[in-house]
């Protein structure tokens, strides 16, 4: 295997940003969606990525160029699907939706294709993150599980950043690790409420259905580690305070970070400070996926893991 990371990113987005330079618009181009900005999160890193994805239409066709100016190596399946983007206009520095365009579903054959090309550049890896689809629609859960449960089964590091259904199927092949928000939690009825013992039963629930290692991100308060190796213990990961220009991609770059790290052979306990400190930094840049590496480093010595303890103890 070698030591580098396959993101599965099944349709990527294309993403067009707005912004004001001096009362003047100012466009952002980028290849964008939860796996590539994971990807371009562990190549920030220093680690070698691979991203595997079905490009198609006309958006298909720049997203591929983005992609490989971005630095990361490709392995496409090329579809006639057409991949989804959206333009965003953020001059008055919130986000605002001008434009929405979904993916379009691949077919069979697409999907069989897309399935083989992922399932070898998997086995190729030290580690695999399974990222979710902009638009449900483009391919269909069980794919998922069927990846997690051939690539677990032949020795690879799986780890997962999904929810819903998706969750769900990759949980019954065996996951090493994976990461879920408490939002996510509570939309899936895992948890009832966002106080801390919830999140915690539902961790446990995770790990009980097939997960070894929990991390549930909170938006801005710690996030919460049920870690392999540490029995039933829950941490709270104390993060950096830092202010936020942009909340979104926090969370996909922390995933990200935690998968180079294990891919390096460091720790999980590192693992998890390097993608607290990632996932902190990434909410101070309006880029998504974009924190520094070295800077994610630096900080990650400012990471705290304390043990988590329920009311009355």
């Amino acid at each position: 295997m070698d030591k580098r990371v396959m993101v599965f990113a099944p349709s990527p987005q294309l993403t067009v940003t707005i912004e004001n330079l001096g009362g003047d618009a100012d466009l952002h181009i980028h290849a964008g969606g939860q796996g590539l900005w994971q990807a371009r999160m562990v190549a920030s890193l220093g680690v070698p990525v691979v991203l595997c994805a079905a490009l198609g239409g006309e958006t298909g066709t720049v997203l591929r160029h983005l992609i490989e100016a971005d630095g990361i190596e490709l392995v496409e399946e090329t579809v006639l699907s057409r991949n989804g983007g959206y333009v965003h206009d953020r001059r008055d520095d919130q986000r605002t939706s001008i434009a929405e365009a979904p993916g379009d579903a691949i077919s069979r054959h697409e999907l069989d294709a897309l399935y083989e090309r992922t399932l070898l550049e998997g086995l190729r890896s030290e580690t695999v993150l399974l990222s979710g689809p902009a638009d449900g629609r483009t391919v269909p859960v069980e794919a998922y599980g069927r990846l997690a449960a051939d690539l677990r089964a032949n020795g690879c590091r799986v780890l997962a950043d999904l929810a819903g259904e998706r969750l769900d199927v990759v949980l019954a092949g065996g996951l090493d690790f994976v990461k879920v928000s408490h939002e996510e939690l509570l939309d899936d009825g895992r948890a009832e409420a966002d106080e801390p013992e919830q999140l915690v039963a539902a961790m446990h629930a995770l790990r009980e259905r097939g997960a070894s290692s929990v991390l549930v991100s909170r938006a801005d308060k710690p996030a919460l580690a049920l870690l392999h190796g540490d029995g039933d213990r829950v941490f709270e990961v104390e993060m950096p305070s830092l202010h936020p220009v942009d909340p979104r991609g926090a969370g996909d770059s922390m995933t990200a970070a935690v998968a180079a790290s294990l891919t390096l052979g460091e720790s999980l306990t590192d693992a998890i400070r390097l993608g607290a400190a990632a996932g902190a930094l990434n909410v101070t840049r309006r880029g998504l996926g974009t924190s520094g590496g070295d800077g994610a480093r630096e900080l990650a010595e400012r990471v705290e893991l304390r043990p988590y303890r329920t009311k009355g103890r």
